[in-house]
């Protein structure tokens, strides 16, 4: 923030970081992100605590093969990123990326007022 005399102005960041729809921005995003975060690190606990206090379970064959529950349950993990990635990018496509191109554009005209 600079100050003028008496006078503070805010730049153009700043007054956009205090308005409603950068707020509802941050927001919808959080909304995703942490429930998001907090299921799959719960996910991947459960594998670790699996692996750890249930070797026999984890060491289980399916269907007489040499693939086993642990196996089968790591590479979910790698599937799960995959998917939370993909439903992310969706999520952002509809819910992010327009108010964020609508903020971003607003910032440049401000900017592009300004040099004026």
């Amino acid at each position: 923030m600079s100050t003028t005399g008496d006078r503070q102005t805010e730049t153009v960041y700043q007054e956009v970081q205090r308005s409603a729809a950068f707020a509802d921005l941050r927001s919808r995003l959080r909304r995703f992100v942490f429930p998001m975060s907090a299921a799959f690190l719960l996910w991947y606990l459960a594998y670790v605590l699996l692996a750890s206090y249930a070797p026999g379970f984890m060491a289980t064959r399916l269907g007489g093969s040499n693939i086993t529950v642990g196996l089968v349950i790591g590479l979910l993990q790698f599937v799960t990123t995959f998917v939370i990635t993909m439903v992310y990018v969706r999520y952002a496509d509809r819910r992010l990326d327009p108010p964020a191109t609508a903020l971003r554009e607003e910032i440049e005209a401000r900017r592009a007022e300004q040099a004026r």
